[in-house]
């Protein structure tokens, strides 16, 4: 007999079924017992009024992988509207260990360092599992999106020869008795790949030595990075990331406030907004709460684009503003007041990356395999990335984002 899931039980009433899972929890009454087995799709409820089956289940513990055979009959009350009854139960393996936390119940009660100390139990809850699906199924739609525009999925290295971003913030390893480094991001492969496809997308992880203590910053994390080619300028990159957006919220099926045009701010009028000083040089988090306040309040949207960046918090690759000295074709895309994405127009030109690495006192040297692609015919053109677990947690109102993250790294975190 082939194993069904819980969520196929409604199609085999009245017949012999067998079902496979993990005690979830065991209820013990006088006259009858009670099995709820879970599985990848849900809960299936066994009742026991054989005493050598009770025997083995009094027997064995929570988080036990049993398989049960018996016949499934409809019973409002039970998940799905059947259980099985009249079951043979076989243990999987020895009896499990009991959990340090009850995961039967609905919420976990356990504080956040204690699941993830636990990870491999903790992953096991519905409200652990469910986030991971969802950080899943918002990878699928960033990448259907993507394919439906013409894009195409490429892989790149982890280890690398120089600091993506010109900073200190990297993981220097021993590579061969080199000087190596953790890949910050993508940003120099994916746009060499621009030369290559024109449009192309990564998903993978990144890595960031910022001695952050937050709820919203990861050592490691998994980057949505995406780049296109012959762009007029920044607004084209941002009319394919709205698209992307509106991908990976539909594909989750969870809320969010979309209007049909996320509304669009220079950084001049954001730091207005939020009442900030206007010689800072960047959006400080509280300046990023009221800038999303007032997307929300003025404009119906969880989403707001910020334009314009200045050129001193821009990476040397990004694109002037033509128009006004001192600032760039460079945008972040904040999500209910929280940086989600950055992105912007790049430089296209060799000579440009000369001057730009010069400006900021930078050696040609270490960036030379990259910049070496701007002397063969480059177009214009941009790119973004977004942090995924980033966008889950704003997404379901998680207050940490490793409350989202499987297995999270962290300045104090390296098991499990």
């Amino acid at each position: 007999m082939q194993r069904i899931l819980s969520t196929e039980l409604p199609a085999h009433i009245g017949s012999a079924v067998r079902v496979a899972g993990w005690v979830h929890r065991r209820r013990l009454l006088k006259s009858v017992a009670f099995l709820i087995v879970r599985d990848r799709a849900g809960l299936t409820q066994v009742v026991v009024t054989d005493p050598g089956v009770r025997a083995q289940i009094e027997a064995v513990g929570e988080e036990t992988t049993v398989e049960v055979t018996g016949e499934a009959v409809a019973n409002t009350a039970a998940p799905a509207g059947v259980e099985v009854v009249e079951p043979l139960l076989r243990v999987l393996g020895a009896p499990a260990e009991p959990p340090p936390f009850d995961l039967f119940r609905p919420e976990l009660g356990a504080t956040l360092p204690t699941q993830l100390d636990h990870a491999s139990l903790s992953l096991r809850h519905s409200t652990r599992a469910t986030a991971l699906r969802l950080s899943a199924a918002a990878a699928a739609g960033f990448r259907s999106t993507l394919d439906s525009l013409g894009f195409v999925e490429i892989h790149t290295p982890k280890i690398v020869a120089s600091s993506t971003e010109s900073g200190a913030n990297v993981f220097a390893i021993d590579y061969f008795g080199r000087p190596a480094f953790l890949a910050q991001s993508p940003q120099f492969y994916k746009q060499m790949m621009v030369g290559v496809f024109e449009r192309v997308y990564e998903v993978g992880p990144v890595f960031r030595a910022e001695p952050h203590e937050t709820g919203r910053h990861l050592a490691q994390y998994t980057s949505l990075d995406a780049e296109l080619g012959f762009v007029g300028d920044h607004r084209d990159v941002m009319a394919v990331l709205t698209d992307v957006i509106r991908g990976m919220v539909g594909a989750t099926g969870l809320p969010a406030a979309m209007p049909a045009e996320f509304p669009a701010l220079h950084f001049t009028e954001a730091l207005k907004i939020a009442g900030a000083d206007p010689d800072e040089p960047d959006l400080a988090p509280a300046d990023e709460r009221a800038v999303g306040e007032w997307a929300l309040r003025e404009h119906g949207s969880d989403f707001v684009f910020v334009t314009g960046y200045p050129m001193a918090k821009r990476p040397f690759y990004t694109h002037p503003d033509p128009s006004r000295p001192g600032y760039t074709n460079g945008f972040d895309l904040l999500f209910r007041g929280v940086e989600l994405v950055t992105g912007g127009q790049r430089l296209h030109r060799y000579e440009d990356y000369v001057a730009a690495l010069a400006a900021r006192g930078e050696p040609l040297a270490p960036y030379e395999s990259y910049v070496e692609a701007f002397r063969h015919g480059m177009p214009p053109h941009g790119g973004f990335a977004i942090g995924l677990e980033r966008f889950v947690a704003r997404l379901t109102g998680a207050g940490n984002v490793r409350e989202v993250t499987a297995f999270p790294r962290d300045r104090h975190r390296l098991t499990p």
